[in-house]
C-alpha cells in the first residue's frame, strides 16, 4: 500500500480498535478508576503474574459523534489540562509509594496531540505535557509504551517516554498531524502524501530513530479489535517478563541515556573527541540583518517633535528605525516613532515611547543578559549535516536551510556560550528566532545536551532563553524527539543541584514551552510574551477560540499563583514567577545567581563541591 492509504484506510479507520477495546481484552481483571474527563482511561489490572498500571488515550468511536456539540466535547480524543493533571496525580502517587519492584505501567497512545483549547492554555497546559515527560523519566516502576493508531505532538510524547517503547505495525507517530505539515511547509494542506513523507511517521522510521524498539505485528483486517488485543498481549506478556530480570535502578538510569541519543544517528569518527577539544569563540556582532533602517534622503537635518515626542534633533543620514516598521512585511502596529538605531539597540529593540517590542534574535538576548566581552560561544559549528545521514535529509530541508543561513548570525537555532552576568559566570541557551523561528531540531537538542554536559563540568548555572515556535517539521519525528532529550538533560541538572533560570521571551510556544523551558527553578518572561503550547494562528484555523491576551506572560503570572492554593492539581508546576523588563532582565537574573553564590559558598566548605563565586569584569576570577 502507498503511505497515504495506510494512513487513511488503517491509521486513521474509524473503526480501528481503540484503547478501551485494547485494554479490556488483554485485562481480565482490569479496575477502573474512573477519571474525569471522556479521553482518558485510568487503571490497574494483571498480565504475566504481575499488577499493571494502565494510562491510555481514548479516541472517541464514531458512534459517539451524533452531533456537533459532541465534536466539541470529545475534541477527537485530545486530553485536556485537566487529564494530564490526573495522569500527573497518578505518576506522583506511584511515586510516593515507590518503588515498585513487582508492577508495571503502561500507557497506550493514540491522539492527534494535546487539547488546544483557552480552557487548556490558561491552565499551563504546556507545562503539564513538560512535567509529565520529567515524571516519566523519574517514576519508580519499570514502563511501557505502546502506540496504538495515531501518535502526535506533545500530546503524545507526554505519555510515550518508557524502558520499553512500541508501536503497531499500521501506526503513524508525527510531529504534528499532516495536515498541518502540509500548510506549513507547503502552504497547502492537500498535500498530506508530501507531508507524511516529510514526517518519517511510519513504525519503520519510528524504529530507525530508536523512538520506538520493536513493531508489534497489525492484523489482516484493521477493525480485527481481537486479533489486535492478543498480538499486544503478547508482547506485553514477553516484554514484563524481560523487564522483571533487569534492575530497576539501571533502567531508570538508561531513560536518560536514551534521550542522550535521540536524533544522533550519525555521529561521525571524531565527534565525540571534538566536543571536548572546541575552544570557545568569541564573536562581536552588528545589527540585525533584519532590521530596515531608514534615513532622510534629502540630508537635511529632522527635528522629531512629532514623531518622536521630546524634541530630539537628528544628524543628517543617521541611521532610523520606524517603530512598527522593523523589518520589510511588518504589520505597522506601533506609534511610527523615528528612533535612532544606536539608541534602539542600546534599549534592546523595545520603543521607548510606546513600548512595542520588536522580536529577539539570539544576538539581541547576549547583550540583554552577557556583561560586554564575555559571551564566548560553544558548539558553534556543530549542524544538521554532523547528526543525520545523508538519506534523511531530504530537499525541500536542504533549501529551508540555505535560506535561514542569510538571516541570522549563528548557524543554528540554538545559541550555546558561557558568559557572565554581572560578573557571575553562567552557561547561555538562547534560541534564535532569526533562524528558523527557534525551532527545535536534531542540532538543538544536542546543542542543549552539551550545554547541559559544560554546566555540570563547570558547575555553573545553566541560562536558557526561549523564543520559539516550536519543532522543526522538515525533521519529522526525529524533532519531537527533541523534547524529552532537553527535559532529560534538565533533570541531569536538577540531580546535580545545579540552578536553572529560564526566561520566556516572546513567543515561546511548541515544543520548547512544553519541555526545557517550563523546568526552569525560576522561570522569568518579558513583559507581553505569548506562552503557549499550539499559536493563535493555529487555534483559529481549528475552529478554537482565542483570547490572546489570557496566554501572555502579565496575564499567566497572575494565574501562576493559582498553583500553590491548588497542589493536588498542579503538583510541582509553578508556571512564572515574575515578570520583566529586557532593560531589567540581566540584574534580575544576577540576584538569583548571586543568591545561589551565597548559599553554594555556605557548602562549599565541603569536600568535592566547588566554590561559585563572582568574577572580575574583566574575567578574571577573584582569588579564593
Amino acid at each position: 500500500m502507498q503511505l497515504i492509504d495506510i494512513f487513511k484506510n488503517r491509521t486513521r479507520h474509524p473503526f480501528r480498535p481503540r484503547s478501551s477495546d485494547i485494554v479490556q481484552r488483554v485485562f481480565a481483571d482490569f479496575r477502573n478508576y474512573q477519571a474525569e474527563g471522556d479521553n482518558l482511561i485510568l487503571g490497574e489490572g494483571h498480565l504475566a503474574e504481575r499488577k499493571v498500571y494502565v494510562v491510555a488515550q481514548q479516541k472517541p468511536k464514531p458512534e459517539r459523534f451524533r452531533s456537533a456539540k459532541d465534536v466539541a466535547r470529545l475534541n477527537w480524543g485530545m486530553l485536556t489540562a485537566d487529564e494530564h493533571s490526573q495522569v500527573l496525580s497518578l505518576l506522583r502517587q506511584i511515586s510516593e509509594n515507590g518503588p515498585h519492584e513487582d508492577a508495571v505501567l503502561l500507557s497506550l497512545v493514540d491522539t492527534y496531540g494535546a487539547d488546544i483549547s483557552m480552557e487548556s492554555a490558561r491552565r499551563l497546559q504546556a507545562f503539564f505535557i513538560a512535567h509529565l515527560l520529567r515524571a516519566y523519566i523519574n517514576v519508580p516502576i519499570r514502563t511501557i509504551s505502546i502506540v496504538l493508531g495515531e501518535g502526535g505532538s506533545g500530546g503524545a510524547i507526554a505519555l510515550q517516554v518508557a524502558d520499553r517503547r512500541a508501536a503497531v505495525e499500521d501506526a503513524m507517530y508525527a510531529t504534528a498531524p499532516p495536515e498541518s505539515v502540509a500548510a506549513i511547509i507547503f502552504r497547502d494542506p492537500a498535500r498530506i502524501a508530501d507531508a507524511l513523507a516529510v514526517s518519517k511517521s511510519t513504525s519503520k522510521h519510528l524504529k530507525h530513530f530508536n523512538v520506538v524498539d520493536a513493531l508489534i505485528p497489525q492484523t489482516k483486517s484493521v477493525m480485527d479489535a481481537d486479533g489486535l488485543a492478543e498480538n499486544i498481549k503478547l508482547y506485553l506478556e514477553r516484554t514484563i517478563k524481560d523487564l522483571m530480570r533487569r534492575r530497576l535502578d539501571k533502567l531508570m538510569d538508561k531513560r536518560l541515556e536514551t534521550a542522550d541519543e535521540l536524533g544522533v544517528i550519525d555521529r561521525g569518527k571524531f565527534f565525540e573527541i571534538k566536543r571536548f577539544i572546541e575552544r570557545p569563540l568569541k564573536h562581536l556582532y552588528k545589527a540585525p540583518s533584519q532590521l530596515k533602517i531608514v534615513s532622510d534622503p534629502s540630508g537635511a537635518t529632522i527635528h522629531l517633535d512629532d514623531s518622536y515626542g521630546d524634541g530630539t534633533v537628528l544628524e543628517p543620514g543617521q541611521p532610523l528605525v520606524r517603530c512598527g516598521h522593523e523589518v520589510e512585511g511588518a504589520t505597522g502596529a506601533g506609534c511610527g516613532a523615528l528612533i535612532p538605531l544606536e539608541e534602539y539597540l542600546k534599549n534592546f529593540q523595545v520603543c521607548p515611547q510606546c513600548g512595542k517590542r520588536h522580536v529577539l534574535d539570539a544576538a539581541g538576548w547576549i547583550s540583554v543578559l552577557a556583561d560586554q566581552g564575555s559571551f564566548h560561544e560553544l558548539f558553534r559549528n556543530m549542524t544538521v549535516f554532523d547528526l543525520l545521514p545523508e538519506e534523511d535529509l531530504h530537499g525541500y530541508y536542504r533549501d529551508f536551510l540555505e535560506k535561514q543561513k542569510k538571516r541570522s548570525s549563528f548557524n543554528e537555532s540554538l545559541v550555546t556560550a558561557h558568559a557572565t552576568i554581572h560578573g557571575y559566570p553562567a552557561v547561555l541557551a538562547l534560541s534564535d528566532f532569526a533562524f528558523a523561528g527557534g525551532s527545535m531540531g536534531v542540532v538543538f537538542g544536542e546543542k542543549f545536551r552539551l550545554a547541559v554536559e559544560y554546566s555540570l563540568r563547570k558547575g555553573w548555572p545553566l541560562v536558557s532563553v526561549c523564543c520559539s515556535g516550536g519543532a522543526r517539521l522538515y525533521e519529522g519525528v526525529v524533532a519531537l524527539m527533541q523534547m524529552y532529550k532537553t527535559t532529560a538533560a534538565v533533570e541531569r541538572l536538577k540531580r546535580a543541584g545545579v540552578p536553572y533560570i529560564s526566561i520566556l521571551a516572546d513567543p515561546a510556544t511548541g515544543g520548547a514551552i512544553a519541555s526545557y523551558a517550563a523546568l526552569g527553578d525560576v522561570c522569568l518572561a518579558e513583559p507581553g510574551a505569548l506562552v503557549i503550547f499550539t499559536g493563535p494562528r493555529v487555534m483559529k484555523a481549528r475552529g478554537f477560540e482565542v483570547q490572546e491576551d489570557a496566554v501572555r506572560s502579565d496575564s499567566l503570572v497572575n494565574s501562576s499563583s493559582d498553583t500553590y492554593r491548588d497542589e493536588a492539581y498542579y503538583g510541582d508546576i509553578r508556571g512564572i514567577q515574575e515578570v520583566v523588563p529586557r532593560a531589567q532582565m540581566r540584574r534580575a537574573v544576577a540576584r538569583y545567581l548571586e543568591f545561589y553564590a551565597r548559599v553554594r559558598t555556605g557548602v562549599g566548605q565541603k569536600k568535592g563541591v566547588r566554590p561559585y563565586r563572582r568574577r572580575q569584569r574583566n574575567g578574571v576570577e577573584n582569588s579564593d
